[in-house]
């Protein structure tokens, strides 16, 4: 495991969703939170987590109605005009990304193909595009050498 989530990075990420943060032995907790529209979920995140002999980042997400995971974070992307945070996994040319929305809104588009990415997105049915543009909010994490992901893990859009 190459990339890792820092404190600061828990920090980042939760003055991006203005959420507190509860400090476990094992991860953190951020809860998002909207009054307005009466929404709120819980965001985990285990930067350190042993499976099956094999350290890994997991992402949880908790609402009301639903739990989402995504195993084996490999970055994540802040984006400040969107008010959101996208969580990134790969696995050979497969792409998986968890969206986690300040209003309190989520998405998750998993192993969608990393061809879908880039290039002209309006060849696609639109079935296809959302998840063509939410994840390549993170094409610069996900083209660059893999020796470069942990020193850029976020970028601000």
């Amino acid at each position: 495991m190459s990339f890792k989530i820092t404190r600061e990075d828990i920090e980042k990420i939760a003055k991006a969703l203005d959420a507190k943060i509860k400090e476990y032995q094992n991860h953190f907790r951020l809860e998002v939170k909207n009054v307005e529209r009466k929404l709120s979920l819980f965001l985990e995140i285990y930067p350190d987590l042993e499976i099956d002999g094999h350290k890994n980042i997991l992402i949880s997400v908790y609402g009301p109605l639903t739990h989402l995971q995504l195993h084996n974070c490999t970055g994540y992307v802040i984006s400040d005009l969107l008010e959101e945070i996208t969580f990134i996994s790969e696995s050979g040319d497969k792409i998986s990304g968890l969206t986690v929305e300040k209003q309190g809104g989520c998405s998750l588009y998993s192993n969608v193909d990393r061809k879908v990415l880039s290039g002209d997105f309006t060849r696609f049915g639109p079935e296809v595009i959302l998840s063509s543009i939410a994840l390549s909010l993170a094409e610069d994490i996900l083209f660059k050498d893999s020796n470069d992901k942990n020193k850029n893990s976020n970028s601000d859009k």
